[in-house]
């Protein structure tokens, strides 16, 4: 018996595309922010080196990961066109939702056996993670005006995020108790030759994976192939970059969604980089007393962020509701302008966990009230993956040009602290740009 669709602002349908944030969201947490950091310093302090040899050359952890983070953003950027001008064509973009989501799923149970003797198969599996996430989570997010109604997007992109906070939360909470108090309980410092905690570590990479890929199948039970594309399908791999012109010619008579979009990459430049590097900033600049206190007080940090994250995208929806999208957009840019200038100050453990829960508030809020913002200013069209397309592209150069600026600022001027100052300018000239949004283009 075929199975019957459901149908567009359906709660099965809404419920089944939001779901994906609660199985992909434990990557962006346990692997991006939280164990794998922790990780692969563990490597390099158990090693007692802070170099290793790659490709002809020595390089420092720090720059190592960096770069090959950078080079992922670089092929994102390339191939998220690529796959939405394919996905328009064939009428089939859950099957690139699919291999994107295994692609990070497995590159996740790769890195179990990531080593520094294995540092090749280790950072490509780390490369495909990234790749994996992002790519599956832009054709997820061009899903939204094809489920949902516009007066139901803010809700249900917010129900999104929510999930993906708690999900993580739940699996980081997992993976810390086999990190932190299991090796206690078992009464043993090693297994197969390897300290006991980087191990469990391990096998929490390999649970990241399972879990993604395993909830995910609610999601794609549900969710449509994708709306066909008529006429002539010649040079396809092209057509992407096509799509992206195309979308770029008719931003010149949506007046209101280009202005929408410069102002989002602005600010969304700094937010993006914000959440690569806020672990880093507070390693460096927070005086925790000791290692151990430090590495439990970074970790209740992210928890912190979550927790509260998930408030924050229903509370930005709410005000929303009752000031528009836009102005609340503005009110949450000129917070985290304060946020900016806070964290320069920023000395004991306390002011760090404050700061903590304050990014928790708007963190969550302006993810999801972006994404919702820009699929109802929309023009009315079924060409939604190249549309998003269009926004993913822009906010992945915004991650490569303010990762790369911040770091240029911290070298340059000697602290991490002015990159704070630096970042606080962007989301000025982003709330500056949102008021011209709802202007008359005259």
């Amino acid at each position: 018996m075929a199975q019957v669709m459901a149908i567009k602002g359906s709660k099965k349908l809404l419920n089944a595309w939001a779901f994906y944030d609660w199985a992909n969201s434990v990557y962006s947490l346990v692997i991006s922010s939280a164990i794998f950091p922790i990780f692969y310093g563990a490597l390099f302090r158990v090693a007692e080196i802070e170099k290793v040899t790659i490709f002809g050359g020595e390089i420092a952890r720090a720059p190592l990961i960096s770069y090959v983070t950078s080079l992922a953003f670089v092929f994102i950027a390339i191939v998220t066109p690529l796959v939405s001008g394919i996905a328009d064509y064939l009428g089939n973009k859950k099957i690139f939702l699919k291999f994107f989501c295994y692609l990070g799923g497995f590159s996740c149970i790769g890195l179990y056996w990531f080593s520094l003797e294995n540092i090749y198969f280790g950072l490509v599996c780390y490369f495909f993670g990234l790749v994996g996430f992002w790519v599956s989570f832009a054709i997820n997010n061009s899903y939204l005006p094809d489920i949902a109604f516009p007066e139901q997007q803010d809700g249900i992109s917010a129900k999104g995020f929510s999930l993906g906070y708690i999900g993580s939360v739940i699996l980081l909470a997992i993976n810390l108790a086999m990190v932190l108090v299991l090796p206690n309980m078992l009464g043993i410092e090693e297994i197969g030759g390897e300290p006991v905690a980087i191990v469990m570590m391990k096998y929490s990479f390999i649970m990241v994976g399972i879990w993604w890929m395993l909830f995910s199948q609610y999601t794609f039970k549900h969710l449509p192939k994708g709306h066909k594309r008529e006429g002539a399908r010649t040079n396809v791999l092209l057509n992407g970059f096509r799509e992206l012109k195309s979308v770029w010619k008719q931003l010149g008579t949506e007046i209101r969604l280009k202005r929408y979009l410069g102002a989002f990459f602005v600010y969304s430049m700094a937010v993006q980089t914000i959440m690569l590097i806020a672990t880093y900033f507070g390693e460096e600049e927070i005086d925790w007393g000791s290692d151990d206190f430090r590495q439990f007080g970074l970790i209740i940090s992210i928890l912190i962020i979550q927790v509260i994250a998930i408030g924050g995208a229903y509370l930005t929806a709410y005000l929303s509701k009752l000031y528009g999208n836009v102005r609340t957009l503005v009110w949450v840019n000129i917070v985290w302008i304060l946020l900016c200038i806070y964290a320069y100050f920023l000395q004991t453990p306390m002011d760090f966990f404050i700061a903590a829960g304050l990014v928790g508030v708007v963190m969550g809020g302006i993810q999801a009230l972006s994404r919702s913002t820009y699929s109802k200013f929309l023009p009315e069209t079924t060409d939604t993956t190249s549309f998003f397309s269009f926004y993913d592209v822009a906010e992945k150069i915004g991650i490569v040009i303010g990762t790369f600026l911040y770091g240029a600022v911290a070298q340059l001027t000697g602290s991490m602290r002015n990159s704070t100052i630096f970042l606080g300018l962007f989301f000025l000239i982003g709330a500056i740009l949102l008021l011209r949004v709802n202007k008359k283009s005259t």
